[in-house]
């Protein structure tokens, strides 16, 4: 999950590109086996993961760049900063 700073996510393009991809991809196969359930959605989270997972793997090997970097994530002290506003109500 991207973190949200400023309004901003901490999330390259393309990172939030593929977690849309694996939120879609989980939900149709979900809806396809008419997941009820953690055991059976868990599945479905599975499968879309790995659709997800693949495309990434495949546009790495392609491109010769990593999609997810450590400039992808915030500082342990910009997270503290984070969680503490949003305890706060902020």
């Amino acid at each position: 999950m991207a973190i949200v700073k400023n309004g901003f996510s901490s999330a390259s393009e393309a990172e939030l590109i593929f977690t849309a991809l694996a939120e879609l991809s989980t939900r149709q196969i979900a809806e396809t086996m008419n997941a009820t359930g953690m055991k059976e959605n868990k599945v479905a989270g599975k499968k879309g993961g790995g659709i997800a997972k693949r495309a990434r793997m495949e546009l790495e090997d392609k491109t010769g760049r990593k999609v997810v970097t450590d400039k992808n994530y915030l500082t342990l002290k910009e997270s503290n900063q984070l969680l503490k506003l949003k305890k706060r109500g902020n």
